[in-house]
């Protein structure tokens, strides 16, 4: 993994997220050079100055995209903005909740990127759809080809949004014919950020409004709706796989199967934090009042005597170089699914990449890897 902050892993992850979504690093080293002998001290000190300077660069980037697209240059305004978004994200996801101008600088990536999606060849639009009383964001990507297609849904993990896994993916599942909608779960983006819906353990409750989304659209092939996330969403994705019998299949990007246990190990400083302020930040993500409930409830949050509900295909990667998760989760999680029909566990190595915590280092082979074992299944069954 690029590490321009040695010895701070939270700032590092943070740069090799935006390298994947498309940030390039002769913009992002100025950048970074202002900030880098703060980072030295310790992951929380700092943030705000880190806020500062790449929110000057997104500025930048943003305002030469807007010269782009008020001169007809569309294809050129699509790759600024989606530059420009990627580093408003990775400035914002930085900062503590209390922190003000972060409010401001989210709802101006959420505007960048709706300018991206206009722009652009990718095709993907904002949707929302019907959840508790209220609605979920999403981002719809199609896939290329005559409908109705497959559709995989694609959850966040911690601290991820919407936003940052559609910079990431682009059309890589897309140009083999899959489309995907990728939400803002309870805990992440829009939903907590705007609608303040927080984190729940039971998540087939907001993976099945996400299908009965799907069902309604007539670009969608009912029959083949399939489940996933990276991150934490190693826990959220095979839980509602477990439970959501309309799936017909899932994948894994990064095994999650005791993330209410790995906080414990957390406490005792076993395993890298992935974002600055984290204890507050967790607690905020699931409504928690202190360390004590928060951790209360996290017995809850594991796939321990669930797994064996899959009854579909299910496929679990890791990276062999994961610092944050072990890969021992990816196992368990694997080992328990035994009524799926087709289960596959795949780690990287070295050689392939994509050895860090969810391909940090490099998102193209798990991509694809995910990618083509998603084609094949969805060719096997067929059209409806």
């Amino acid at each position: 993994m690029y590490e321009p902050f040695p010895g701070n892993y939270v700032w590092n992850l943070s740069v090799n997220l935006c390298l994947n979504m498309g940030g390039v690093m002769g913009e992002i080293d100025p950048a970074n050079a202002q900030v880098r002998g703060i980072a030295n001290s310790n992951a929380n000190d700092g943030t705000e100055a880190f806020f500062s300077a790449w929110g000057e660069l997104a500025d930048r980037v943003r305002g030469l995209a807007a010269q782009d697209d008020a001169a007809g240059h569309h294809y050129s305004a699509a790759e600024k903005y989606a530059r420009a978004a990627a580093y408003y994200i990775t400035a914002e996801r930085m900062q503590s909740r209390d922190f003000g101008p972060r409010k401001a600088m989210y709802a101006t990536m959420l505007d960048t990127m709706g300018r991206f999606y206009a722009n652009s060849e990718l095709g993907a639009t904002r949707v929302e759809f019907p959840y508790a009383g209220t609605t979920l964001s999403a981002v719809f990507i199609p896939g290329w080809g005559a409908g109705p297609q497959p559709c995989m849904i694609f959850c966040n993990g911690l601290d991820s949004t919407k936003e940052m896994v559609t910079l990431a993916l682009r059309d890589r599942f897309a140009k083999r014919g899959i489309a995907t909608l990728v939400i803002d779960q309870p805990g992440v983006g829009e939903a907590l950020r705007l609608h303040e819906l927080t984190a729940i353990y039971d998540t087939e409750r907001w993976a099945s409004a996400a299908v009965d989304y799907l069902q309604t659209r007539t670009d969608v092939d009912s029959r083949r709706i399939g489940m996933m996330g990276w991150s934490m969403g190693g826990y959220y994705a095979p839980r509602a796989l477990a439970y959501e019998p309309r799936f017909a299949l899932g994948a894994v990007w990064g095994g999650n199967h005791d993330w209410g246990g790995h906080q414990r190990a957390r406490l005792e400083r076993e395993g890298d934090m992935p974002v600055p302020h984290y204890w507050d930040h967790v607690m905020w993500v699931w409504e928690q009042p202190d360390l004590k409930r928060f951790m209360a409830l996290m017995e809850k949050v594991n796939l321990n005597g669930h797994l064996d509900n899959i009854r579909v295909p299910f496929l679990v990667t890791h990276g062999g170089n994961d610092r944050q998760i072990p890969l021992r989760y990816a196992v368990q999680s694997y080992e328990q699914a035994v009524n799926s029909p087709d289960r596959e566990l795949k780690v990287f190595t070295e050689r392939e990449g994509s050895i860090e915590h969810c391909g940090a280092d490099n998102m193209e082979p798990v991509q694809s890897f995910i990618g083509d074992w998603l084609a094949l299944r969805f060719e096997r069954m067929g059209r409806s």
